[in-house]
């Protein structure tokens, strides 16, 4: 895939994108960033199974998909819950760092509230208006998450376990979204954790609406 602004073909095949469930760190208002493990909490699994029993259902049996997962904890125990119910093997997942979260820097692991308004985020959108100190910012999302796209050949259909705001904006680039102002990068609509949704040749399709909260890194 050359130009994404031209381009949404995933040749007929199917991706399947989630994001990780809830963790020790989202459940105590922690930033989590990438280098911290923070382990899925008794929610959190049972997000991932909800999602793992849902796309059993979707697919009805059929169970040949390429599975991609961002190489974080996180996103590998979500990966290995969902797999037990389309019964595949976890152990053919190919990690790729270019779908961590969003870098938070030196605020990775800070909690929320003792920022004291150094974080500005725009509550409606679910998004961080500030770079963190040492992190990134959407565009830089949009660059490693544009070199992905490009490095698949799309000759199967794929299971993705990333994260929330990495999800939303690879969401929005394989569904040409134009991008927001607010943070001159595309950005899909903000999901519930636990949700899981289907992309095909730029078209998205809800395959499970979760029940968790919006996107916190």
């Amino acid at each position: 895939m050359n130009s994404l602004s031209s381009d949404l073909s995933t040749r007929g095949k199917r991706l399947f994108i989630a994001r990780h469930g809830e963790t020790i760190f989202n459940l105590a208002g922690r930033i989590q960033g990438n280098d911290a493990h923070t382990p899925l909490t008794q929610r959190g699994f049972a997000q991932a199974d909800e999602m793992g029993r849902a796309l059993a259902r979707y697919l009805d049996g059929f169970s040949g998909l390429d599975l991609v997962a961002s190489d974080t904890g996180r996103a590998l125990q979500t990966l290995s819950v969902v797999c037990e119910h389309i019964e595949m093997d976890w152990h053919q997942v190919t990690p790729d760092p270019r779908l961590r979260e969003i870098n938070m820097g030196e605020w990775e692991g800070v909690y929320y509230n003792d920022l004291n308004g150094q974080l500005q985020i725009d509550h409606d959108q679910g998004l961080f208006l500030t770079q963190a100190p040492g992190g990134e910012n959407y565009r830089d999302i949009v660059s490693r998450l544009t070199t992905w796209i490009a490095d698949q050949s799309f000759e199967q259909d794929m299971l993705l376990i990333s994260h929330g705001m990495t999800s939303r904006v690879l969401r929005g680039l394989l569904t040409g979204q134009p991008p927001l102002a607010l943070i001159n990068a595309p950005m899909a609509n903000s999901l519930p954790q636990g949700s899981m949704v289907q992309i095909v040749d730029g078209v998205e399709t809800i395959v499970h609406l979760g029940a968790g909260e919006g996107e916190k890194a």
